[in-house]
């Protein structure tokens, strides 16, 4: 190669071609590249090819969000339940940050998601980024720009990768908010498996164990105040009772979760370990310890439960179990995202049985453990580890079951703390499913190595609540278009085949089709009440008592009445009206056998 100038030619794309003077700053590997695209492009003239340069995508440039920002940075979120929103709020402001949750998402945020969004994306993210874009633009309204509002406002949001079209929120909230003229706001995603990305929150969101606790309480009584107020409703005799009492609870619990005191070690320990390794251990095993036997929170479910055991209750009433299920927005959200479809089964004399978060951090740890044992054997470390070397394959052994042992423990834990609130709010709500009874029976129908969406939970808890006498009717909502429900929904085929008697009925939402979707709903609703009346009349027959006799023992002893009571729960029987008389006839007859 002929190499005497010092000057550098420019080629037709731009590109400098280095030359020597001093051999010492001249790079060879950069020469030769430009030297190949030179020629490159001599040879595609030649064909009469013409390329343009390939611009490839790169994730855009956000400013971070730091430590110093937090006294003058709102953070927003959303996505769940006000209940949840609501305890989410005051666990944050007590860790010391602003923070603000959106409102419930309307057809107007729908519209506006559709709008500035792309097409052929799903139901909650068209609500959702509309929501977002909605908020922001009425925060304009108010009078703040929108520098300021770019400024002091980020969103936290969930992300996730996978085959549904979850994984493209992050990127759909940067596209609406560019075409609505906010771009720059800063969207923060909080991974389903892999948490906070530590390197855009700097130090403005300090991801520490206490955040971790505080906001995994906040879900669970945010799960049991949701199941409470709609297993209470239906059987409210002061109409509007418990929506008062459930608005009071709220903000009391908001407020012992903002005030909560967060263990720290103090005084003689203080000056003992400070400085030292142990310092940091200590501190971190008095806040789990604190989490287990603290009675901060017991404290204040035993106040709520005698709040909420003030309604009178009438449970009498005959109403069909309606269990919901389905994609993760879809079941949680009580707007118009799923067409209101839990006041809807209230007004329709449904009992109406939702679905906790617990139940879906529990399902990541066992997809988790599931993970780590299908690869078992076949990772790196494990496959170079020859049989003759003992110590590596012992080694790699014991990194394993380090994993398995850690996130058993993470589930026994999680389960334990779950039903230790459960108890102080009164033990009449449900249990947590067990992930690996899921999982057997969900099998058989969907592969529980197809991750995406739900997985295989929707064919799972269908089976479940209908086969363990939980639930008349199992409500399945998801968006419409959704992939994972749509492979569940096939495998419900075979599955509603094989068991005759369970009354399953998906439904797929959008921003229209409200009337349609209730006319399908109280269709099946019909199949489920006679199912219920049913259930009663032979319930009555069983117990060879009059009703009358019955609603009499009841007036008299006022207990029966409190919705705190815990109505066992007799086998093969689903409704609460049909328990209910079960247990009473047991009372008369235990009354009688004393007389």
């Amino acid at each position: 190669m002929e190499m005497q100038s010092t000057k550098f030619q420019e080629t037709s794309n731009n590109a400098k071609a280095p030359t020597i003077e001093n051999s010492d700053n001249f790079d060879i590997e950069k020469y030769i590249q430009i030297q190949l695209e030179q020629e490159r492009m001599r040879l595609e003239k030649e064909a009469g090819i013409t390329s343009n340069n390939i611009q490839h995508f790169a994730r855009p440039e956000e400013n971070l969000f730091t430590s110093d920002q937090r006294e003058k940075t709102t953070l927003l979120f959303g996505g769940m339940t006000w209940r949840h929103e609501h305890l989410i709020e005051g666990v944050l402001r007590g860790l010391g940050y602003k923070c603000e949750a959106i409102p419930t998402p309307d057809v107007k945020a729908f519209q506006l998601g559709k709008e500035y969004g792309n097409n052929g994306q799903c139901n909650p993210t068209y609500f959702t980024v509309g929501n977002l874009i909605q908020f922001l633009q009425n925060l304009e309204e108010k009078g703040i720009n929108r520098e300021e509002i770019i400024d002091r406002y980020i969103l936290l949001t969930a992300g996730a990768c996978g085959p549904c079209r979850f994984g493209m929120y992050e990127a759909e909230y940067r596209l609406a908010l560019r075409n609505s003229g906010f771009d720059g706001f800063r969207v923060i995603l909080f991974q389903q498996s892999g948490g906070l990305d530590q390197s855009e929150m700097e130090a403005g969101l300090d991801m520490n164990l206490d955040f971790f606790l505080s906001v995994i309480s906040a879900f669970n009584m945010g799960d049991m105040l949701n199941e409470l107020g709609y297993q209470i409703r239906p059987f409210e005799v002061d109409r509007g009772k418990t929506d008062e009492v459930m608005n009071h609870t709220l903000e009391f619990m908001h407020d012992v979760m903002r005030d909560k005191r967060r263990f720290e070690i103090n005084g003689i320990w203080k000056r003992l370990l400070s400085g030292s390794n142990l310092e940091g251990k200590v501190n971190y095993i008095g806040k789990f310890l604190d989490q287990l036997a603290g009675k901060d929170y017991i404290h204040a479910l035993n106040k709520i439960r005698d709040n909420f055991n003030e309604i009178e209750v009438d449970r009498f009433r005959v109403k069909p179990i309606v269990k919901i299920t389905g994609e993760f927005w879809a079941q949680l959200t009580e707007g118009d995202g799923n067409f209101n479809m839990f006041r809807f089964l209230e007004g329709e004399n449904s009992e109406v049985l939702v679905e906790p978060i617990g139940t879906w951090i529990m399902y990541l740890m066992a997809q988790y453990k599931q993970k780590v044992q299908d690869r078992k054997g076949i990772n790196k470390d494990d496959v170079e580890a020859q049989v003759w070397r003992l110590d590596k394959r012992l080694a790699n052994e014991l990194h394993y079951r380090k994993k398995i042992g850690t996130m058993t423990i993470a589930e026994k834990i999680f389960k334990r703390e779950y039903t230790r609130l459960q108890e102080a709010l009164g033990g009449t709500l449900h249990e947590l499913v067990d992930q690996y009874e899921l999982q057997r029976l969900g099998h058989p129908f969907y592969n529980t190595r197809a991750a995406g969406g739900e997985g295989h939970l929707e064919v799972a808890k269908n089976i479940y609540y209908s086969n363990k006498n939980m639930a008349h009717m199992v409500l399945s909502l998801k968006p419409f278009g959704c992939m994972p429900s749509s492979q569940s929904d096939g495998a419900q085929v075979a599955v509603v085949e094989q068991f005759k008697d369970m009354i399953y009925l998906p439904i797929e939402t959008s921003g229209e089709g409200e009337v349609n979707a209730h006319s399908r709903v109280q269709m099946a609703l019909g199949s489920a009440r006679v199912k219920a009346k049913e259930e009663f009349k032979s319930a009555l027959a069983r117990t060879g008592k009059s009703l009358e006799d019955m609603k009499v023992y009841v007036e008299d002893h006022p207990e029966l009445k409190r919705p705190m009571y815990k109505v066992p729960k007799t086998e093969g029987i689903v409704g609460t009206a049909a328990n209910f008389i079960l247990h009473v006839s047991d009372l008369l007859d235990r009354k009688f056998a004393t007389a």
